[in-house]
């Protein structure tokens, strides 16, 4: 167990100098591609203020900490989500996961995102721009526009307190098409991608830690210009405050704080706060903040659990507050056997 400790103790300190250093003298804006992986898609955590990257089990885990998917209660966990997301773009995701005893974890995902509706323009040749009165010609509606993700996951627990968990994704970006001289250009990328998550309970009432790294890949290229994905290094905690509030009280009831530090290459560091009340079993309440973000601030949510037969049932929705733009709307539904 010291082993571990030890181990879990080298890296967060090295995350945690590696993320100082790059900070020098840096202020990071937009400098990755596939930015819509970055999209929190979780009903529960959205409504947290995705600090949840040491509270998230089942399959759930495998957009946040893959190291929760150990944590699955039942044989098989199933999630869907959905969110509405700014400028009429949504996502729809899913994810599975199979709980094999001794074997671990494995879990299944996938994801789509629709841009909707993007109408297309296109530059007046230039033997043509003296007869236009604009420089650009209506090209009608773009067709193929979106992103996608399909991944495989697997968690498992090397000790009692100690879990780790890793997915690998097939990430893929469309953008349309270009009338270029050569002819028609797909605006196309797919890339493989990675990511590894720890998860450490202390032994200190329920207070836990989890670290995850996500998006880890190599540059995509488009033209002539090498762009990476939004990698991003996470260290959370989280701790039910019931157990010293009453450190007797019923398991059904819990207050959990749960804090994340996030570090990524495409903006300065983050924090995000949530909180959970869960009473009876049956209800939770939740309320998050996001903090250094150009649009997001305050998120609230709820849910609510019921066992029909041999299902439990887990039914979640939350509004994050944004600037400048309405509200985003996350759903999700999941079922557990």
């Amino acid at each position: 167990m010291n082993s571990f400790r030890k181990f879990a103790a080298i890296i967060v300190l090295a995350g945690l100098s590696a993320s100082a250093n790059a900070q020098v003298g840096l202020n990071k804006l937009a400098q990755s591609t596939m930015n819509f992986q970055l999209v929190s898609i979780s009903a529960r955590a959205g409504a947290l203020g995705d600090a949840v990257y040491s509270s998230a089990i089942g399959s759930e885990a495998i957009f946040y900490n893959p190291a929760g998917l150990s944590e699955v209660k039942n044989q098989f966990d199933i999630n869907f989500f959905t969110t509405q997301w700014l400028a009429g773009i949504n996502y729809t995701a899913g994810a599975v996961a199979w709980n094999a005893g001794d074997f671990g974890t494995i879990g299944l995902s996938a994801l789509n995102v629709d841009y909707g509706e993007i109408h297309a323009t296109q530059l007046v040749p230039a033997s043509g721009n003296a007869q236009s009165a604009v420089p650009y010609i209506d090209a009608g509606d773009m067709t193929n526009i979106g992103g996608y993700s399909f991944g495989l996951s697997y968690g498992r627990a090397i000790s009692r307190d100690f879990l780790i968990g890793g997915t690998v994704r097939y990430t893929g970006q469309n953008l349309g098409q270009s009338l270029l001289a050569s002819g028609l250009k797909n605006n196309n990328a797919s890339i493989f991608v990675f990511d590894l998550g720890v998860k450490y309970y202390t032994g200190l009432k329920s207070f836990r830690f989890g670290m995850a790294f996500r998006n880890f890949s190599s540059q995509i290229k488009r033209e002539e210009v090498y762009e990476q994905l939004p990698t991003t290094f996470t260290i959370s905690g989280a701790m039910d405050l019931m157990d010293i509030i009453t450190p007797d009280h019923d398991k059904n009831t819990s207050l959990t704080l749960g804090a994340d530090y996030l570090h990524s290459n495409n903006y300065s560091e983050r924090l995000n706060f949530g909180l959970e009340y869960i009473t009876m079993g049956a209800i939770a309440l939740r309320g998050g903040y996001q903090t250094n973000h150009d649009l997001q601030s305050w998120s609230l949510g709820m849910g609510a659990f019921v066992k029909v037969e041999n299902y439990d049932i887990q039914v979640n929705y939350s509004y994050s507050a944004m600037q400048y733009f309405d509200g985003v709307n996350r759903f999700s539904l999941g079922v557990g056997f």
